[in-house]
């Protein structure tokens, strides 16, 4: 897309003329735009729908001569601009119609995990598949709206697309921790239905809100109406409460009662504006199960999410639970518009790249080697480091990139013991490989010698 056919497009939806001042906006950005969609494979259209809005914001916006870029912090260098206020808004109630249409790839992605999916493990992540949608941990909208935003919601641009996941009850501050993510640059926000555990309930949020639909859904027409990005919502088939003896029954089975509430649940976040959702398929424990528990105790009901899918065909789900290979991911798929793997893609990533050649074979953009990882690693340790951060809390999430594979364990030490030791850079990750890397290449000779 050039800057001419950029703008002529925009002048001929919008009916109107663009002003030189905005013309140097819409350039500087437009470049961005080419950049950020080459890397985050996000649908063109839809990045430039809320490119367009952007735009029409920067438009009638004075900040001492800068505007805000869409993706991320960055800063657009420009002189100020003459407000073309009734312009701008045709402009961007033009592509907000037109954004309401466009969606995200979603076939696979990696669930929000508290303490894990943090920018550091989403950026490893992105490494091994560019079509992933990743989830941050989940984050309340208290601490984003009370504390340290900038820290909070902070994200390399190789991680799009990329989802925020709130966590949260009142209306109000959804809305605008849901704004403050879109401004960020989140493709996607989340609420957070589905963690059962005691600290997330206690705050009145995650999976105890399943039994007030009314209120969830009151929560998703505020996000809704806060931005124009997605809002999806992640939960569970139920809930129950109590010890695991005196509600085992309740959680092994599905009765006619659960599944009308469930129904009623989704219908209610779907007529508020939820354009996803996103079913773990388990029950939750409130109060009887420890977080570890509940992902184990309460059995699979694939079969429970799928009649789910039947009875809402036009609304996309995404199913999540006990995914652990290609062939399972592949096979939600038959039924379900995409899955969502957990704890596996964290231990053993390189299933990403299994289900990325899968599904787009001649994409061609997965990890060629974990050796390439290790160094694309270790240049963004390189500048994480020179930022201030530790290389311990880059690494902790590496462990399991050779997983499976000989030397996985001298290399997890290395990498764990090293990154503690005073000084430890950059150069530990590039040094990990060895350990594994010979008999790895070894090994695709032996391969390659028997094919040929």
């Amino acid at each position: 897309m050039t800057d001419d056919v950029f703008c002529s497009q925009s002048n001929r939806e919008a009916s109107m003329p663009i002003g030189s001042s905005s013309i140097r906006i819409v350039r500087h950005v437009t470049r961005e735009f080419d950049e950020q969609a080459d890397r985050s494979h996000v649908s063109r259209e839809r990045t430039a729908s809320g490119l367009c809005c952007c735009i029409a914001d920067a438009a009638t916006a004075r900040d001492d001569g800068r505007q805000r870029s869409p993706f991320g912090n960055s800063i657009i260098k420009a002189k100020k601009v003459n407000p073309l206020q009734s312009q701008a808004r045709r402009l961007r109630a033009t592509w907000h119609l037109r954004a309401k249409t466009l969606i995200l790839e979603r076939k696979f992605a990696v669930a929000p995990m508290m303490d894990w999916t943090d920018r550091h493990c989403r950026y490893f992540l992105r490494g091994f598949s560019p079509h992933v949608l990743l989830y941050t941990e989940m984050i309340t909208s208290a601490a984003i709206l009370r504390g340290d935003r900038a820290r909070l919601l902070a994200f390399d641009a190789e991680e799009h697309p990329v989802a925020l996941q709130l966590g949260g009850s009142e209306p109000k501050d959804l809305g605008l921790a849901a704004k403050a993510g879109e401004d960020f640059g989140y493709d996607e926000i989340n609420l957070n239905c589905g963690c059962p555990s005691d600290r997330v309930s206690s705050g009145s949020f995650g999976a105890c809100l399943m039994r007030e639909p009314e209120r969830v859904a009151e929560c998703v027409a505020q996000m809704k109406a806060s931005v124009r990005i997605p809002v999806t919502v992640k939960m569970r088939i139920g809930v129950v409460e109590g010890r695991k003896r005196e509600v085992a029954e309740a959680i092994a089975q599905v009765s006619d009662e659960d599944v009308a509430e469930l129904h009623r649940f989704v219908t209610l976040i779907r007529d508020a504006g939820c354009e996803v959702a996103i079913v773990h398929a388990r029950k939750a424990v409130l109060g009887g199960l420890s977080p570890k528990e509940n992902r184990e105790v309460p059995p699979l009901r694939y079969d429970v999410v799928r009649d789910l899918k039947r009875a809402f065909p036009s609304l996309p789900m995404i199913v999540n639970g006990g995914f652990r290979n290609v062939d399972e991911t592949l096979g939600a798929l038959d039924w379900c518009d995409g899955a969502m793997l957990g704890r596996e893609a964290y231990h053993r990533p390189w299933v990403l790249v299994d289900i990325e050649r899968a599904l787009y074979p001649a994409s061609g953009g997965e990890a060629s080697s974990r050796e390439a990882l290790l160094e694309r690693m270790a240049r963004y340790a390189s500048r994480e480091i020179a930022k201030g951060e530790r290389l311990s809390a880059i690494t902790r999430h590496m462990l399991g990139l050779y997983s499976g594979e000989v030397g996985a364990r001298e290399y997890r030490r290395l990498l764990s013991e090293g990154s503690r030791a005073a000084g430890a850079g950059p150069e530990l990750i590039r040094g990990a490989a060895p350990a594994t890397s010979g008999r790895e290449e070894c090994a695709r000779m032996h391969d390659a010698h028997h094919r040929s």
